[in-house]
């Protein structure tokens, strides 16, 4: 056995094994056990030191991540001292916890029409839809802006999707603007549910529900839908609609050239929607900053989440978010 430690401490570092004592030694095995506790002593140190190095390198890229959050914003300070056409993105579902909330894009708005130095604002949009009540919020705030700010004008460019409530939001602006392949229009509400009362019965599963109120549980899919409830629910969602296309209507106008296929639900690529009198011409963001504003320098005023958050997001946080978003409209009036 000591034959083999002294083996082990060669294979080590020959040039300590030679200064250990020989194995015949009285001291041979109180030299091995200082000799054990000192090389467990630097290898705790150099993972303490690596461990520094670790947590150093973390800081390290916070630190640019933030440098370059800050860096970013001073450039656009910068550049919007100089005459310029803003910019605000309208992204993913309209709701009230997600990046395309009311309040995100309603600030992105003001302080797009506050700043001196904005020729234009383009509210560039990516989105399928979401909240009536936010896509609500956002048009009456349009066109409080654009009455207070009559010089300034407002264009929204349609990107991969301005369909349902973001065609509610993008009503609003004085131009719409779409790429040719831009999906458009969807002018409707929709409220999804499932029903499974047969598929209970098929496997012998009791509901037991308690309401107070005869008709709490109206949405309820293990419930059957009654045809007053049916009739209740087809009259909420008409009441909705015929909002929707009175903000349509009021916000197009004359240049409406369909009939009301329009108001179906149905949508249209951007090429379609011109002759429709849905949008007022093909081009992006940059097109429109160029040849319409006459102002080809585009600085972005959208309203960010915090860094915190971003952070978080880089991390797998926006999974969960999404999923988060999309469970919590699930019953719930949508115009999307």
């Amino acid at each position: 056995m000591k034959l083999d430690f002294l083996k082990f401490w060669q294979r080590r570092d020959p040039s300590r094994a030679e200064r250990m004592p020989s194995p015949d030694d009285s001291d041979w095995e109180r030299a091995l056990i200082n000799r054990m506790a000192a090389e467990f002593l630097r290898e705790q140190r150099r993972s303490r030191r690596w461990g520094v190095v670790f947590r150093i390198g973390i800081l390290a890229y916070l630190l640019l991540l933030v440098a370059a959050y800050y860096a970013n914003g001073i450039g656009e300070s910068l550049s919007a001292g100089t005459e310029h056409t803003a910019l605000v993105d309208v992204e993913g579902i309209i709701a009230p916890e997600a990046s395309a909330s009311a309040d995100h894009i309603i600030t992105g708005l003001r302080k797009a029409f506050e700043a001196e130095q904005a020729k234009a604002v383009i509210l560039r949009i990516n989105s399928p839809g979401g909240s009536p009540v936010q896509a609500g919020y956002v048009f009456d705030e349009i066109r409080r802006l654009r009455e207070k700010y009559p010089d300034k004008k407002l264009y929204a460019v349609g990107v991969d999707a301005c369909a349902s409530g973001a065609y509610y939001i993008a009503a609003a602006a004085d131009e719409i603007y779409v790429d040719a392949a831009t999906l458009i229009g969807s002018i409707g509400v929709r409220l999804d549910s499932f029903g499974f009362q047969q598929a209970m019965e098929e496997l012998g599963i009791q509901r037991r529900l308690l309401t107070a109120g005869d008709r709490k549980a109206i949405l309820d899919p293990f419930s059957p839908l009654s045809a007053q409830d049916r009739a209740f629910l087809q009259g909420l969602l008409d009441n909705i609609h015929t909002q929707f296309i009175d903000a349509v209507k009021t916000g197009r106008g004359e240049r409406l050239k369909g009939g009301e296929e329009l108001f179906s639900g149905l949508f249209w690529t951007g090429q379609e929607s011109v002759d429709l009198g849905l949008s007022d011409g093909i081009g992006s963001s940059s097109y429109v900053a160029r040849e319409i504003v006459g102002t080809e320098e585009i600085v972005e005023y959208t309203s960010k989440r915090d860094l915190l958050e971003r952070l978080t997001e880089r991390f797998g946080t926006a999974l969960g978010r999404g999923l988060a978003e999309i469970g919590a409209w699930q019953g719930l009036p949508a115009l999307r």
